[in-house]
């Protein structure tokens, strides 16, 4: 019996407790615990505009973290981007202000989703997937690379 216990307990030594995704991604500072998405980030002009456009797939725990050098109040379109999304704008001190959630669009034109204030990051995840981590309006994150 011991022989074949002892497989097992280094198999779970070596798996380790459940913890945050691997790098990057962003921690969500929830009212009940802090959750995880692993991001892919997008900080060049070009990657800002390409997001997911085109994408047919996107994990549950997973999104794209949109990185602008200063404030902007810039919309997103959902041209050519086949999911449904919501978008988290986050200001400058790492606090989600507004979330919208937007629908596929396939033909011009393409509604704007605006904002109307002024943000430094923005955050795009399947919908529903803030709502499934509880993270709300007011809730602070932190890049971790």
């Amino acid at each position: 019996m011991t022989r074949l216990l002892a497989p097992l307990v280094l198999l779970v030594i070596a798996c380790g407790p459940p913890g945050p995704p691997r790098p990057p991604f962003l921690a969500i500072e929830t009212a009940d615990a802090t959750r995880f998405v692993r991001v892919e980030i997008a900080e060049t002009e070009a990657d800002r505009q390409r997001g997911l456009m085109g994408r047919t797939e996107l994990q549950e725990d997973a999104g794209v973290l949109f990185i602008w050098p200063s404030d902007t109040e810039s919309g997103f379109w959902m041209k050519d981007t086949p999911l449904r999304l919501t978008v988290a704008f986050i200001s400058s001190d790492g606090a989600i202000v507004k979330t919208l959630d937007m629908d596929p669009c396939s033909a011009d034109p393409c509604p704007v989703y605006d904002p109307q204030l002024t943000y430094r990051m923005a955050l795009e995840v399947r919908q529903g997937a803030l709502e499934r981590l509880g993270a709300r309006v007011g809730d602070k994150v932190r890049i971790v690379r």
